[in-house]
């Protein structure tokens, strides 16, 4: 059935909750899977130039290194189970769109993902990256909660 499971994170213990879904499908159907980390990139502002200019390379080092965190993490999570994995992260400011485009390029066949569940104001008013990944994907997707 499914044999390349993608497993976007952002290190929440939501989101670690759904790695650990992935990975017992995958262990079940001898699927592999893959972690994907999206960053944001650094906020610029014109009214606090000379500040984002000082703190953007400390804000992409403490980024990197908190994504390569998460991915060890999934990594270490999928090997306890037997299952192959790989990872990677992108920075990007539509974490929706890095997630499909990586499903693409990795040609996986499923994603399991969170969802924070918001609903109302608080989904309008920060979206909801799972809701876009499903109306600009043409994946399954596995909603965890």
């Amino acid at each position: 059935m499914f044999k390349h499971i993608l497993l976007p994170t952002d290190g929440s213990e939501l989101s670690m909750r759904a790695v650990d879904t992935g990975i017992e499908l995958a262990a079940k159907l001898g699927a592999r899977v893959y972690a994907f980390h999206v960053i944001a990139p650094f906020p610029a502002s014109v009214y606090f130039a000379e500040f984002v200019v000082a703190n953007e390379p400390s804000y992409t080092r403490e980024a990197i290194a908190n994504g390569e965190r998460y991915l060890a993490d999934v990594r270490q999570r999928a090997q306890a189970a037997g299952v192959p994995c790989e990872g990677s992260y992108e920075i990007d400011a539509r974490p929706y769109s890095a997630i499909v485009g990586v499903a693409r390029k990795q040609q996986c066949d499923l994603i399991v993902m969170a969802s924070h569940g918001w609903r109302g104001f608080d989904r309008l008013l920060l979206g909801s990256e799972t809701h876009k990944v499903i109306l600009n994907g043409d994946l399954p997707v596995l909603v965890c909660r």
